[in-house]
C-alpha cells in the first residue's frame, strides 16, 4: 500500500503540477476568449434560465431532465467534500492564497464548462427507448474519427467509471465516515452500511429517482450551509477584511506564511487551487456534462449558460464561504494557524475546528457533520449517475444492476479505509478525465464559438 501510495503521490505531483494547470487555464482563456467572455455576457441569461425551471416537483421530463434537474444534478456532483475538506487541504497546503488561485480557476471555468454543456447537447444521442446518453465519450468521438477517437473515448470512458463510480465514492463516503465518528461517536462501519441502504434506493430507481432526489437536496443543504456560514462572519465580522487580505497577499507572497522559496511556494499555491478547484468545480473535467445532455433545450447555448452557474455556486458561494470561516477563525486575529504551523491540524477535521471556534466544538462538528454529509452524499448519487453512464458505453444497460452492487461495496469501503490513499487514486483519475476531454474540447472548438455567436446574433 505505501508503495502504491508513493507512486500514486509522484503521477498527481507531476499531473497536477504541469499538466493540469497548462489545460485548466489552456483551456479557461481559449474559450473565454474565443466566446467574447461568455461566463460575463450571459451570466445574467444563466440565472434567469436557472430560475425558469425551478421545481421541486420531480417527475419525468420526456425521456431526460429539466435545467433544474440538471443543473441540481450537476451541482450535487460539484458540491461535496472538495467545497470542505478539500478547500481546507489546499490552504494547509498552499496557503491562503490558493482560494485565490480556486478564483482564478473558477472564472475561467465557467467558460470552459461552457463548451461542455453546449458540445454535450450538440452530440447527444437519443435512445429507442426514449432516454438520452451524453457526455465527454460522444463528442470525442465526433471530434475525433476512427481508432484514435475510439481510443480517447475508451481512456475517459474507464478513467471515469473508476473515477466517479468508485473510487470518488470511496472518498465521499470516507469523509461522511470520519465526521459522524469525530461528532457523534459512530462506527465508521454503522454509517458505511447506513450508506449502502441509501445508496442502493437511488442507484437502482434510475435517472428519474435521482432527479427528484437532486432537486430537493441541494437547495436544502446549499441554504443551511450558507446560513451557518452568516452567523460565523458576524461573529468574525471585523476580520473579515484582514481575511480577504490574506487570500490576495499570500497568492502572491505563499513564502511568507507556508515557507520555502518564493517560486516553489508560488508553484505549491497554484497547484493547490488547481488541483482542489478541478475537484471541487469540476470545470474541464468533463463529468458534470453527462448531466447537461439530459436536457430538452431549444438550442445547446441555452443549457451552456445554465452550466455556468452551477461552477459560480460551487465555488464563488459554497467553497467561499468555507474558505473565509477558515481564514477568519483560524488564520486572522492571530489565530491558531496565523504562523503557518499546521501540526495537529488535518484537512479532514479543518471545517470542523473552525466552525466550533464560534459554535462550540461539539455544535461545530455536529454541524459540518451534517453539511458534510449532505454534500458528499449528493456527490456520491450525481457522480454514480455520470460513472453508469460511461459504464453503458461500454456494455449497455444490462450492466447497471452489476455497476450498482460494485458502486455500494466502494461506498461502504470508503467508511473502513484509510483516506489518504483514496484521496491520491480519486486525484489521480480526475486528473486523467481532463486530458481526453480537453483535446476534444480543443478539437470542437469551432461549434462552441459558432453557437456562441448564433445565440448572440439571435438576441440582436
Amino acid at each position: 500500500m505505501e508503495t502504491i501510495y508513493n507512486i500514486v503521490v509522484k503521477i498527481n505531483a507531476y499531473l497536477s503540477d504541469y499538466i493540469l494547470i497548462i489545460l485548466l487555464i489552456g483551456a479557461g482563456l481559449f474559450f473565454s476568449i474565443k466566446t467574447r467572455f461568455v461566463q460575463i455576457r450571459c451570466f445574467g441569461e444563466g440565472w434567469r434560465r436557472f430560475f425558469g425551471g425551478f421545481s421541486l416537483k420531480g417527475g419525468k421530463q420526456g425521456g431526460g431532465m429539466s435545467s433544474f434537474q440538471a443543473l441540481a444534478t450537476a451541482i450535487a456532483a460539484q458540491v461535496g467534500t472538495g467545497n470542505i475538506v478539500g478547500a481546507s487541504g489546499a490552504i494547509l497546503i498552499g496557503g491562503p492564497g490558493a482560494i485565490f488561485w480556486m478564483w482564478i480557476i473558477a472564472f475561467l471555468g465557467m467558460a470552459t464548462i461552457y463548451a461542455e454543456a453546449t458540445l454535450a447537447q450538440e452530440t447527444r444521442v437519443k435512445n429507442k427507448d426514449g432516454s438520452i446518453s451524453g457526455g465527454p465519450v460522444y463528442y470525442i468521438k465526433t471530434a475525433f474519427k476512427g481508432g484514435f477517437g475510439k481510443f480517447l473515448a475508451g481512456f475517459f470512458a474507464i478513467a471515469a467509471i473508476l473515477a466517479l463510480g468508485f473510487m470518488g465514492a470511496m472518498v465521499q463516503s470516507n469523509s461522511i465516515g470520519e465526521a459522524f465518528n469525530n461528532a457523534f461517536g459512530i462506527p465508521t462501519w454503522a454509517v458505511g452500511a447506513a450508506l449502502v441502504v441509501l445508496c442502493g434506493l437511488i442507484f437502482i430507481g434510475g435517472t428519474d429517482r435521482l432527479a427528484s432526489v437532486t432537486e430537493k437536496l441541494v437547495p436544502i443543504m446549499a441554504i443551511l450551509y450558507i446560513l451557518g456560514g452568516i452567523v460565523i462572519f458576524a461573529a468574525r465580522i471585523k476580520y473579515i477584511p484582514e481575511t480577504f487580505g490574506m487570500i490576495f497577499k499570500y497568492a502572491f507572497r505563499p513564502s511568507a506564511i507556508i515557507g520555502g522559496s518564493v517560486g516553489m511556494a508560488i508553484k505549491t499555491a497554484i497547484s493547490q487551487g488547481a488541483k482542489r478547484g478541478l475537484f471541487s468545480n469540476e470545470a474541464g473535467m468533463g463529468s458534470t456534462p453527462h448531466a447537461h445532455a439530459q436536457v430538452n433545450v431549444k438550442n445547446p447555448h441555452e443549457q451552456g449558460t445554465v452550466a455556468m452557474i452551477g461552477v459560480f455556486i460551487d465555488t464563488f458561494v459554497v467553497l467561499t464561504i468555507t474558505a473565509l470561516v477558515v481564514i477568519s477563525t483560524l488564520y486572522a486575529g492571530n489565530g491558531p494557524l496565523a504562523g503557518g504551523v499546521v501540526e495537529g491540524f488535518s484537512k479532514t477535521t479543518l471545517g470542523q475546528q473552525a466552525f466550533g471556534t464560534v459554535f462550540g466544538d461539539k455544535v461545530g462538528a455536529i454541524y459540518v457533520a451534517v453539511c458534510l454529509a449532505c454534500f458528499a452524499f449528493s456527490t456520491i448519487v450525481g457522480w454514480n449517475f455520470f460513472g453508469r453512464i460511461n459504464m453503458q458505453y461500454f456494455f449497455g444497460k444490462k450492466s447497471n444492476l452489476i455497476y450498482s452492487i460494485i458502486a455500494i461495496a466502494f461506498v461502504f469501503l470508503g467508511t473502513v479505509l484509510s483516506n489518504d490513499l483514496v484521496w491520491e487514486l480519486t486525484d489521480m483519475f480526475n486528473q486523467l478525465m481532463v486530458i481526453p476531454n480537453a483535446i476534444a474540447l480543443f478539437a470542437l472548438s469551432g461549434i462552441v464559438v459558432k453557437i456562441a455567436k448564433s445565440a448572440k446574433s439571435s438576441k440582436k
